[in-house]
Order: C-alpha cells, then structure tokens, then sequence
C-alpha cells in the first residue's frame, strides 16, 4: 500500500501546520463524491466518482486520533485495515482501528502483507492469531505487492512458486473464516505473476494513474484503489481512497453474502 510514501506527506504537512482536514478545504472534490484529494488524476470518463461505493484502507501511518462518525457520515461504506505481516509483525494500530471500525458501524477486514521468505501456512497461522472472526467483517485480503523496501526480504519467486503459496496461504484463510479471500496487488506484481490467475477471487487493484481496465490485462475486478492522497472528514493526513466495482444494491448484497 505503499504506506511509507503517506507518512512522508503526513510528516511534510505537519511541519507546514497542517494538522487537520479543516486546513486542505481547498483541495480539489473528487468528481462526484464528498472527498477531496490533494493531488487528483484525470482518469477521463471512467472517473472513480462514476462509482457510487466508496472506502478507505488505514494501517499505522494514519495515526490512531480518527473521529470514526465524521468518516461514516462523509460516505465511507467500507475499511481495509492493515493487520499482520510476514510470521510475526502486526500494524501497531490495528486494534484501534479494528475497533473504531466497528464502533462506527463500518463494514470492515483486516489485510497480510505477504513475505516471501516464510512460509504461507506460517503467516496464515499469524493472521488466524491475530484477527477476530466476528460479524459486520469483509472477506480478509492477502496483499501480494513487490516488498523493494524491506531490508530482509526482497525475494522475488518464480510465477508457479508465487501462485503455489498464495494458494496455500489462501486455503488455510477460508477453511479459518469461512469466505474466500479478497487478492489486493499493485500493477508491477499483477503483470510479473498474476495474469490470468485465480479468477474465482475477488480483486482489489492499486491504479492511481489510470483507470484499471487499461492496465490490468484481462482482469476482472471488485475493489479500485484510485488515490494514496485523499482528504476524508475525520482522518488527519493523506488516506487512500477505493471504490466498489458495482452499485449500492449490489453492495448491500455483496456485504450480505460475505457475513453468512
């Protein structure tokens, strides 16, 4: 999720004085939404305000001082919200947001970010550990990005290794949670190891460029992560912003059919 990058921006507008979401009104709105974002794309037609549903994903770099009723009554309809990495890291602000997720009456899951240098069966145990299998719950995301950034695992696997553990990974999910998992990857990753693989997933695409279907080569997805520099009431500093593939009908069902 590129986490990194928005604690700089948040670090940058702390030290301008730029300490809350009052202080960038002047951000542009996003077409067709209430939220803003500081540094918008032209995605032409295909804008993400063409999307009626729209959530948030938060790890540690978004603070923990969120007011939850602002970002439900600003619209959020969903929350990502980072939980484990790797065999043994949890995001240090996990709990809080889990919890204020909930409080708010947020429909919401936990996401692992993948590490290749332990095992699937290893880090699945980790996030079973670690997050609640309760109601008002999303299907959890396995994130599967490039790790360039670690200083201890940069491994990158071959396509079959790739998909054979995601595999793994994914099945001891289910078997815990009761739903299959939603696959959250990045462009770079989905052209070197995922095209045309696990149809029978739900996607959720990083694209804050273009718009999905011109850079994800056959790739049906549910969930659109369009922009790492939103502006949503209640959450102080960039926050990522998604959209729902489908309608606020279809939404309501999707949700339903996810906590059965």
């Amino acid at each position: 999720m590129h986490k990194a990058l928005l604690a700089l921006a948040v670090t940058a507008m702390l030290a301008t004085g730029c300490t809350s979401t009052a202080d960038l009104l002047d951000a542009p709105s996003i077409k067709g939404t209430r939220f803003k974002d500081n540094d918008p794309q032209d995605f032409g037609r295909n804008h993400p305000g063409t999307h009626p549903v729209h959530g948030i994903d938060l790890s540690k770099w978004n603070g923990t001082d969120i007011d939850w009723q602002e970002v439900k009554k600003s619209g959020v309809a969903f929350v990502f919200i980072k939980g484990t990495e790797g065999k043994d890291r949890i995001d240090s602000a996990f709990t809080t947001h889990w919890r204020g997720a909930a409080s708010a009456g947020i429909p919401h899951s936990a996401y692992h970010f993948y590490y290749f240098c332990s095992t699937p069966e290893d880090q699945a145990d980790w996030f079973i550990q670690n997050v609640p299998k309760e109601a008002n719950m999303l299907p959890p995301v396995i994130d599967m990005e490039w790790n360039h950034a670690s200083p201890t695992c940069k491994l990158k696997p071959d396509t079959d290794t790739v998909r054979d553990v995601m595999q793994r990974f994914m099945d001891r999910i289910e078997a815990h949670y009761g739903v299959r998992p939603i696959i959250y990857t990045s462009v770079d990753f989905h052209r070197d190891r995922l095209v045309n693989a696990f149809s029978s997933h739900h996607f959720w695409v990083r694209s804050v460029a273009a718009h999905p279907g011109q850079i994800y080569a056959n790739r049906k997805w549910t969930f659109w992560q369009y922009t790492a520099t939103g502006i949503i009431p209640g959450i102080k500093g960039p926050t990522d912003i998604n959209v729902f593939s489908g309608s606020e009908k279809s939404w309501r069902q999707w949700v339903a059919s996810a906590n059965r």
